[in-house]
């Protein structure tokens, strides 16, 4: 145990602790704060949806046609679709995974200690390994959110239908489906979040000890606390770094699942279908549709809510 909080001491002054912070004021907050965030970054998520579920013969199959499409079609909330949706779901949904993530990412740290490994690599398993339980709890939540907004973000796209709203949408899917359609591609949803997500904090969590250990601060010597550039600066490459090693990794998987999930009833196929199609379609690269919009949406969503997160903790401290 001494030998834990030697090692995480070292970096007390970049990391908070979920047992350092006001809860309350950390959920209240973080609403707001990750609320901004989505709305600035939702748009990117649109395109990416249209690309990776555009048919063969479609106009736009890059992302800067899709753009000009749909804001000469609908303008700039057309770049919004879903958004409602999203939004009504992301407050719970992010409560539940940050919470998941602090949780376990503290006891994680504590199970790997035992093993001696170096710290950047304690720290991509402990942040591997939260990231994943925190993906896989919040997931009940995401994929209902994810099925409706996504059908609206493509809604009258590529002949996908048309519906007056989220409510509009839940009820079709009812109806045609039963709840079984709201979870339409849960387990792919799973494949696919829970690795990108491990991925994901594995690459922060070490990659930001890696570049704290190059600017000189690490476990053996006595440095003066970075300024707060400087934490901000090495936490914003820790998140760009992250975001386009999930990115490459994951964007298959998300193609796969988003096509699944925007099928119209007595039009499903199979997750090998899908794959066929797509590689009919346009070669083994198909797999890799959208992959430009989600390496730019992961990195730059990763960097602003790693950022947004990371200034969050610090701003729900409790006072001692």
């Amino acid at each position: 145990m001494e030998s834990y909080r030697s090692r995480t001491h070292s970096f007390n002054q970049t990391e908070i602790n979920w047992d350092k912070l006001d809860k309350t004021k950390f959920y209240v907050v973080g609403a707001g704060i990750f609320t901004g965030v989505t709305v600035a970054l939702y748009p990117v998520s649109v395109v990416k949806t249209r690309l990776q579920v555009a048919s063969k013969d479609a106009v736009d199959r890059n992302a800067f046609s899709v753009i000009k499409a749909i804001l000469r079609n609908d303008g700039i909330p057309g770049l919004y679709r879903g958004f409602g949706t999203v939004i009504t779901g992301a407050v719970p949904a992010r409560i539940i995974f940050l919470t998941a993530l602090e949780t376990t990412k503290v006891t994680a740290f504590k199970l790997v200690e035992p093993f001696k490994f170096s710290e950047a690599t304690q720290a991509a398993i402990a942040n591997g390994l939260a990231g994943m339980l925190a993906s896989m709890s919040a997931q009940a939540v995401f994929v209902p959110i994810d099925v409706v907004s996504q059908k609206l973000m493509v809604q009258g796209y590529s002949g996908h239908a048309t519906y007056n709203g989220g409510l509009d949408v839940v009820r079709k899917v009812l109806k045609s489906d039963g709840i079984r359609g709201l979870y339409r591609g849960f387990g792919l949803s799973v494949i696919t979040y829970s690795p990108s997500s491990a991925v994901w904090w594995a690459s922060y969590g070490s990659s930001q000890r890696l570049i704290w250990r190059l600017l000189g601060y690490d476990t053996e010597h006595d440095k003066s606390a970075p300024s707060e550039w400087k934490i901000v600066g090495v936490q914003a490459a820790g998140g760009i770094i992250a975001g386009a090693t999930a990115s490459c990794i994951t964007t298959p998987m998300d193609t796969i699942k988003t096509r699944l999930q925007v099928m119209e009833h007595g039009k499903r196929h199979s997750i090998r279908q899908v794959v066929k199609g797509l590689i009919a379609d346009d070669g083994w690269k198909g797999l890799y549709r959208g992959l430009g919009p989600r390496f730019f949406s992961m990195s730059a969503w990763g960097t602003s809510m790693i950022l947004s997160y990371e200034y969050l903790k610090r701003l729900c401290v409790r006072n001692e």
